[in-house]
């Protein structure tokens, strides 16, 4: 009963993973405009070409990360992906959180669920404190599907 458990919160996990990593790419390419725009409100120091270089490719990865954690396909190096760009998130949205900037992560296109801009529950969704949060669980739930890959791949090569 355990293993079954196990198992099928390994595959939840990893498909939550794989569709918000799908939802945020489609959500990005629909607009790479605004998705640029949103890189420009967090007010990173780095260079203009750095940051347009990443709004055309940043999407493209999670687009190909999530749709590799679907369909378990290199599924140690979808989740080091996923965990690489997980850990981005949280530094960027940290950074934003912490010098009080009131802006939207610019991760996950809300209307989808039929949401109005104007709800409460979508004001905080977007909020770069959630977006903080949300990155932080995403991180520390790729980080656990990746150690239990690893430790699967051990004990089949005992």
């Amino acid at each position: 009963m355990k293993v079954t458990l196990d198992l099928n919160l390994k595959v939840l996990l990893r498909w939550i993973l794989g569709v918000l990593l799908i939802w945020a790419s489609i959500s990005k390419l629909a607009n790479l405009q605004d998705f640029y725009g949103s890189l420009l409100a967090y007010k990173l120091p780095l260079p203009d070409f750095f940051l347009r270089g990443t709004a055309m490719c940043l999407p493209w990865l999670e687009l190909l990360c999530g749709l590799m954690l679907l369909a378990k396909v290199q599924l140690r190096s979808a989740l080091t992906w996923a965990i690489i760009l997980f850990s981005i998130f949280v530094l960027a949205t940290g950074f934003a959180w912490a010098r009080g900037l009131d802006i939207s992560c610019g991760c996950l296109d809300l209307s989808l669920l039929g949401l109005g801009s104007e709800s409460e529950l979508v004001k905080v969704m977007k909020s770069v404190t959630f977006a903080f949060f949300r990155a932080l669980l995403l991180t520390v739930g790729a980080i656990y599907l990746l150690r239990q890959e690893t430790k699967a791949a051990t004990a089949t090569v005992r």
